[in-house]
């Protein structure tokens, strides 16, 4: 697919509408429920939320990697203006890890256990470019570098099994970044690494979205790698993005119950000693969401209107919003 010429006007990835539901004997259920988001060139978009909310099926989605029973239903994904639920298969492949990369949270999806490092990662590099295996394998000893993999000239004569956890993962983020897509989605990808590392791939990330102009999408739970990274924060529960905003917005003054109830379970932002806030309940399965505020039977904010509506997105400012019928008071949601 040749690729549009840049308009600096027109977001880099648009998403409208996205709908995911997952087939079961007792129906469909929506895991991604009309998601709407956009992502600028050389952005950090952070998407935040528990376990079970339909981050990661979200990044999929954008991938067209949902496997049956799951499957996208309804919406559009938009990268520079061409929808990609709508392209042949054989486009979306040549868009995959070239134009867009996504690192996995287990990088076991991302390594084949039978063929050497070097081989993925120079395959990598020569199915998208045509160049030389000698090229090819000087920019992958140079990605393996990036995210701190000491002899990376040797390692690439190894199998996966031969890495660590951490090193395995390290060598699926040095993948993702080996060919400077447009567009990187990254699914937890520093949680197998110890902090030292995760800081230097968080210094890695940021360098070349800045030098490259590479927008980065980054799902993840830890809201303290957020407030570091991203330039603005989508809340996402139950299948839903909940709250939007900038960074500082979004962490100095959450307007969502939600939110807050996030921010005020990590120790960091609350004073020593300080018993941590915990969100009542669980997240509802997909095939039990309440009528109404899917957040209703968590939240301490509740009003009788949320049974029976499900609040829209609304906010002060384009860009600034969040659903809920009872927002937290600005003065108070810091």
């Amino acid at each position: 697919m040749t690729p549009l010429p840049a308009d600096p006007s027109r977001p880099l990835l648009e998403v409208r509408g996205l709908r995911t539901v997952f087939h079961t004997l007792a129906g469909a259920y929506p895991a991604v429920d009309g998601v709407d988001l956009s992502i600028a060139r050389g952005e950090v978009v952070g998407l935040v939320g528990e376990s079970g909310s339909g981050k990661s099926v979200t990044g999929f989605s954008l991938m067209r990697l949902v496997d049956p029973p799951g499957e996208i239903v309804a919406g559009e994904v938009l990268f520079e203006g061409r929808d990609l639920l709508s392209l042949p298969e054989s486009e979306m492949r040549a868009i995959r890890g070239d134009r867009i990369a996504m690192i996995f949270q287990d990088p076991l999806m991302t390594l084949n256990p039978v063929l050497t490092i070097g081989e993925q990662m120079i395959e990598a590099v020569t199915e998208h470019h045509g160049v030389g295996e000698r090229a090819a394998r000087a920019r992958a000893v140079e990605a393996l570098g990036q995210v701190g993999i000491a002899s990376a000239a040797e390692r690439l004569r190894q199998y996966p099994h031969e890495f660590s956890g951490g090193m395995r993962q390290r060598v699926a983020i040095a993948t993702a970044m080996l060919n400077e897509p447009d567009l990187i989605i990254a699914d937890e990808p520093t949680t197998a690494l110890d902090v030292t590392i995760q800081g230097q791939i968080l210094h890695e990330m940021q360098t070349l979205c800045e030098a490259s102009g590479t927008a980065l999408l980054w799902i993840t739970h830890d809201l303290g790698v957020v407030a570091e990274l991203a330039d603005r924060i989508c809340v996402m529960y139950s299948g839903r993005i909940v709250e939007t905003g900038s960074a500082d917005a979004v962490l100095d003054a959450p307007r969502h119950p939600y939110t807050a109830g996030l921010l005020g379970s990590v120790p960091s932002v609350n004073a020593p000693g300080t018993r941590l806030h915990q969100i009542d309940g669980a997240a509802p399965p997909l095939s039990a969401r309440p009528t109404g505020c899917p957040f209703r039977t968590r939240c301490g904010n509740v009003l009788p209107v949320c049974a029976e509506i499900d609040p829209p997105l609304v906010g002060p400012v384009p860009g600034r919003g969040w659903r809920c019928h009872n927002p937290m008071p600005e003065r108070d949601a810091a």
